[in-house]
């Protein structure tokens, strides 16, 4: 016989984890003691929220579930962001949560919610333990549900007496499984269809943020010659250094790579997610659209392709490559104008000298200073843009930014578990002050891991982009503009390194110093975001409108 949760966490270590992020409470003092005994690793977060987020890219950087714990109640619903967070981003991540004991309880409906109701929308799947011996298998359908495509976050509540049971329940191993690949027909319709095009376009998306898919990409279909562009979570895909990427569809509309959209004939969608802000905006007839990814395309109003490519994608794009070769009619000539024009205003924008900086200046700065391995994680805001716009990713997953929930306060905890993750490369949150604040009470956790982790945070006193956008709409200023700490103090209060950059010229010098250095490191950063709107909304347009 073996108890319960010495089961549960046996099962947990045949998935193949390595460590769980969270805050227990008395409902899991059983799991506690197994995975004492284990060689799991428990990290210990300050705030759910933190956990699920860590768990979360920990499972998106490694493509398997990425674990978190919470207690009952409160800790449960503290993890409902970090469950929308994964599951709109397609990071697998499992959560674990503790109940009251089910059988009997004195306690009444103190600290009772219904989780697994709750977690039901935010999940693939989710399930109350209600007998130990059913453990293995709820394990087991976790983990399978989080991990395959479309990957997301899964839930398991475990109750008090249920962890305390004994059990004869032996593990299921995985099984073996291999995704289905697309039929013959559907490949031959696209190829026919980029074959016959004059101007065909890649536009690669967070679905080929996959290991294997960027390794097909950069070794098969790279031959092709077509000219790509990217989503904001499809960057690094392949290399942006490449004469043939075309940018990045940061913006929605009226940028250089939409000149480029809207001149080809046929648009090879690998991996488009639709929880994604739409990279272009589709118009009836105007040229054919494939859509290449593991499932069917979800049509919305912006969003119905013409011809579908549904397997695994890796596979397909090695299909599609085997069935094409270069045509002397494609016509790029157009592309490689809008790619020059981006590429000058790209480079003008970034030698702005002003003081607090501008965004796209400190881009540029992160561009010449940061290796093409080291790893960027950003929280969300204004500046989110003109990253992903503006850097040039040259591998998978070294910019981990969010474009599907797009929530504050993720920044700081994923670069804690990329950190866990990649021990050889430098590790940058880019984290704006509003969302830094969220969650910077795990500067704590970093210090106690003893890592080596940069936190810029990006200082103008308010909520940026959403006064950004007051401003751009005509609205007065209002309900935007915070107060703030010192962050060089606060950082020092964790037993952090404290910094603040005070003109333009000791940004670069500071920021190697600072790199070299061990230890956690707050970097306080003024900004300004005063042009934002003219160049977002009048330069760039007019710019790219005149490219011929």
């Amino acid at each position: 016989m073996t108890k319960a949760s010495n089961l549960f966490v046996a099962a947990l270590e045949a998935e193949g984890v390595t460590h769980v992020f969270g805050i227990p409470g008395e409902e899991n003092l059983d799991l506690l003691e197994s995975l004492r005994n284990s060689p799991i690793e428990l990290v210990l977060t300050r705030h759910e929220q933190g956990a699920g987020f860590m768990a979360a890219t920990l499972g998106r950087l490694t493509g398997k579930a990425g674990v978190c714990l919470s207690t009952l109640g409160p800790g449960a619903t503290n993890l409902v962001t970090a469950a929308a967070y994964a599951q709109l981003g397609a990071m697998p991540m499992m959560m674990i949560t503790g109940q009251k004991p089910i059988r009997s309880s004195k306690q009444g409906h103190f600290q009772i919610v219904d989780v697994v109701g709750m977690m039901s929308p935010l999940t693939k799947y989710t399930r109350q333990i209600v007998s130990a011996d059913s453990i293995p298998a709820r394990v087991r359908e976790a983990f399978r549900r989080a991990e395959e495509e479309r990957p997301g976050a899964t839930h398991l509540e475990l109750p008090q007496d249920i962890a305390g049971d004994a059990s004869e329940a032996i593990l299921i191993p995985a099984s073996y499984s291999r995704r289905p690949i697309a039929e013959h027909k559907a490949i031959a319709a696209a190829a026919d269809a980029i074959r016959s095009a004059r101007h065909p376009l890649v536009m690669i998306g967070a679905g080929a943020n996959r290991k294997t898919v960027a390794n097909s990409l950069r070794h098969y279909f790279g031959k092709l010659g077509i000219p790509f562009f990217t989503t904001q979570m499809g960057k690094g895909v392949m290399d942006e250094e490449d004469p043939l990427w075309l940018g990045n569809a940061a913006l929605s509309d009226h940028d250089f790579v939409h000149r480029a959209i809207d001149a080809a004939d046929c648009i090879i969608n690998i991996g488009h997610d639709v929880i994604e802000k739409p990279p272009f905006f589709m118009r009836k007839g105007r040229r054919t659209v494939i859509h290449v990814n593991y499932n069917s395309a979800e049509v919305d109003a912006v969003y119905f392709p013409q011809i579908e490519v549904v397997g695994d994608i890796a596979n397909a794009v090695w299909q599609l490559a085997e069935a094409l070769d270069p045509q002397p009619h494609w016509d790029f000539a157009f592309f490689q104008r809008t790619r020059d024009a981006l590429l000058q205003q790209v480079e003008r924008c970034g030698r702005d000298d002003r003081f607090p900086m501008t965004v796209p200046r400190m881009v540029a700065e992160l561009q010449r200073i940061l290796s093409p391995r080291d790893r960027l994680c950003l929280d969300n805001g204004l500046y989110k843009l003109w990253f992903a716009r503006n850097y040039r990713c040259r591998h998978p997953n070294t910019m981990l930014l969010d474009n599907a929930l797009a929530t504050m306060g993720a920044g700081l905890p994923s670069a804690i578990a990329a950190r866990i993750h990649d021990h050889e490369h430098k590790v940058v949150a880019i984290c704006g002050d509003g969302g830094f604040m969220m969650n910077s009470q795990e500067l704590e956790t970093a210090v106690r891991l003893q890592q080596d982790l940069v936190v810029l945070v990006l200082r103008d006193d308010a909520f940026g982009m959403i006064k950004w956008k007051q401003q751009h709409e005509d609205y007065p200023v209002y309900g935007m503009d915070t107060g703030n700490p010192d962050f060089v103090q606060y950082a020092r209060s964790y037993g952090a390194h404290g910094h603040r950059i005070e003109s333009l010229d000791a940004f670069a010098p500071r920021l190697r110093e600072i790199l070299d250095t061990p230890g956690v490191h707050v970097v306080e950063v003024p900004i300004t975001y005063v042009d934002d709107d003219r160049l977002l909304n009048e330069d760039i347009p007019k710019l790219a409108a005149a490219v011929e």
